[in-house]
């Protein structure tokens, strides 16, 4: 079967290109992105209605990928705490060949079928809990292996992937395919594929964080106060939503450590 995320450039002699052509030619294909994501919005919604389901069980959600795919579970899965204050156990991003290989690649980590499962049992997953694997390729053994064994177990699974059709979406319970055709670069899937990635990771997680009640209005209303800029943003919230000075404002926020806590003290007074 032939996989679209290998095909061949639409471009010729890349290596000739100017600097202006490089970046106007990238941009171009980068535009084409958003309209395949917007393709997979029915597949989007279901899959988040159903890990929904289970989180307000209890459930976590956990990413697995290799290499790209692998970190951008892991860059979304690590914004979830500081954004909506969540557990950082709520959802989880897992890569093939451990923490090291966020930076560094290790070799054919991603090609052991067993080891995906193996990194999951780590966790404890169990029959609430929902898995989305993420691979480009929707090949990567690493990935496959472990949805397998989800499925087994009866633990939702889901899938990120650019191909049609690929062994990863034809096991995974809910998958989501999404075509962003051939990279600039033949075979570049960090690019084209991994900026679709990126934008459904942030759509799926975004939208489970709001449907479980962590926004209020557009507001982050549980962000962690981990730094002066949020604390700053948290006073602003504070003084808009109780129409206080900036002064009381940031007092009742170091009194009460979090956003929505403070309003709420004063909407009980």
């Amino acid at each position: 079967m032939s996989k679209v995320t290998e095909s061949e450039s639409r471009y010729q002699y890349i290596d000739k290109m100017s600097t202006k052509q490089l970046l106007t030619n990238i941009n171009s294909e980068d535009k084409t992105v958003a309209d395949a994501v917007n393709k997979c919005i029915p597949a989007i919604e279901t899959l988040v209605d159903k890990i929904h389901d289970r989180m307000t069980k209890g459930g976590r959600l956990f990413y697995l990928g290799a290499g790209t795919s692998g970190r951008l579970g892991i860059v979304d899965a690590s914004e979830c705490p500081p954004t909506f204050g969540v557990p950082h156990d709520l959802i989880v991003g897992l890569i093939a060949g451990g923490d090291s290989a966020i930076r560094k690649a290790v070799e054919f980590a991603e090609d052991d079928r067993s080891l995906g499962w193996e990194d999951l049992n780590k966790w404890e997953v169990g029959a609430n809990d929902s898995v989305i694997g993420i691979a480009a390729s929707g090949s990567t053994p690493y990935v496959i292996g472990a949805i397998e064994k989800c499925n087994e177990n009866g633990i939702l699974t889901g899938c990120i992937t650019c191909n049609p059709d690929s062994q990863l979406a034809t096991t995974a319970n809910f998958p989501i395919c999404c075509v962003v055709g051939p990279e600039f670069i033949s075979g570049s899937t960090r690019m084209k594929a991994g900026t679709a990635q990126k934008l459904i990771l942030n759509m799926i997680s975004t939208s489970l964080m709001v449907k479980l009640g962590r926004i209020e209005g557009n507001r982050m209303v549980d962000m962690q106060l981990s730094n002066n800029k949020l604390v700053d943003r948290g006073t602003k919230m504070i003084m808009e939503k109780l129409n206080l000075d900036y002064s009381s404002a940031k007092k009742l926020l170091e009194e009460y450590g979090s956003v929505r806590k403070a309003i709420n003290s004063q909407n009980q007074a």
